[in-house]
């Protein structure tokens, strides 16, 4: 049955949007696991080679987040305390986790009966906490910490979207085009799908936390040790790894020159003028020459975030690459069962 949120004001009031390194650390791990599929191909293939070369110990941590069961245990993933948390101070809240948080949760996803890990993040969760948290900053380090400037430009440009929608409609306009699988009404949010049934009330209001290295789906964390968590596909995530590797059309090419299109086609997915210069390989003052004819002719837009601008192609610069092709789709939703997506512990 769908899954609603009854959200009060009080609940509209506390909403808000943040981004995460530790959840792209943990998805990035499940995404490894192959918990939803084949996903983001070529950052997988580049982290199983960079572990293949050097592994990883992730005794403590592998068997939590990749359980074979319909959840795990949620407080590994605290929601973000502010708009952009670090990885330390993420993993100091989930190092705040009470025992009796902890054994509850553990409860939640294996029943009574333990499996090894498990058992021995409960018999001591302050001790098991710290050496959760240090291979989970071992595993940013290797595999995120090395692609955080691409990722955060998409994440962030997701958040001056999501920003936008809310201050020109509202939460419904926000709710509404966050996921074609949730959906708005009379103080309802409903997401669609099998879920478990769960008391629907959000706790604390709501975080909205866009991810790239994870599921096409949403996936809604209400049992939680801080608030309740609306984790959803950040804009832009499918173009990350093949934008720059894909070649511009020949129409493009003949209209723009090649660079003018190869910057084109790359910024499918959004990014900044350093970031372009370095997957061009080419001066950070040539790209912003490029980038203002670009800019002048409607084929690229650029978004203030924080210090920097984030550039990102138009619809019209899309009908340019690829004439005929849709400039928008709407995410995927999973038909039928959705376990991450459920109300979990």
């Amino acid at each position: 049955m769908p899954l609603t949120l009854e959200l009060s004001t009080g609940d509209l009031a506390g909403t808000r949007l943040a981004v995460s390194p530790l959840s792209e650390t943990v998805s990035g791990l499940q995404t490894l696991a192959g918990c939803w599929g084949p996903r983001h191909g070529h950052w997988t293939r580049w982290a199983a080679g960079e572990l293949a070369a050097r592994p990883l110990d992730l005794s403590r941590t592998w068997p939590l987040l990749v359980t074979g069961r319909a959840g795990w245990p949620q407080f590994l993933l605290p929601a973000p305390a502010r708009a952009a948390s670090t990885i330390d101070e993420a993993l100091a809240a989930m190092c705040r986790t009470t025992p009796s948080q902890v054994r509850r949760s553990l409860r939640g996803v294996f029943g009574e009966h333990l499996p090894v890990p498990a058992q021995a993040l409960a018999d001591d969760p302050e001790a098991g906490l710290r050496a959760v948290a240090a291979e989970l900053r071992q595993a940013h380090d290797r595999l995120i910490a090395p692609h955080w400037a691409r990722l955060r430009a998409v994440l962030d440009a997701d958040i001056a979207y999501r920003a936008k929608q809310w201050a020109d409609g509202g939460a419904a306009r926000l709710f509404t085009d966050l996921h074609a699988g949730l959906n708005w009404h009379d103080g309802r949010l409903t997401l669609d799908g099998d879920h478990r049934p769960s008391p629907g009330r959000p706790a604390g209001g709501l975080v909205l936390s866009p991810v790239v290295l994870g599921p096409p789906w949403v996936m809604i964390k209400l049992h939680t040790t801080t608030q309740t968590t609306i984790r959803y596909p950040a804009r832009g995530s499918g173009a990350l790894w093949t934008a720059a590797e894909r070649r511009p059309g020949g129409n493009a090419v003949r209209l723009l020159g090649r660079r003018r299109a190869e910057l084109l086609e790359t910024l499918r997915s959004p990014a900044t003028t350093t970031d372009l210069a370095e997957a061009l390989h080419v001066s950070p003052s040539a790209v912003s020459q490029h980038l203002r004819v670009l800019r002048d002719s409607g084929l690229v837009a650029g978004q203030r975030s924080g210090r920097a601008v984030l550039y990102r192609t138009t619809e019209q610069g899309i009908r340019l690459l690829s004439p005929g092709s849709p400039t928008h789709r709407r995410q995927d939703v999973r038909p039928g069962s959705d376990p991450t997506s459920e109300a979990q512990m």
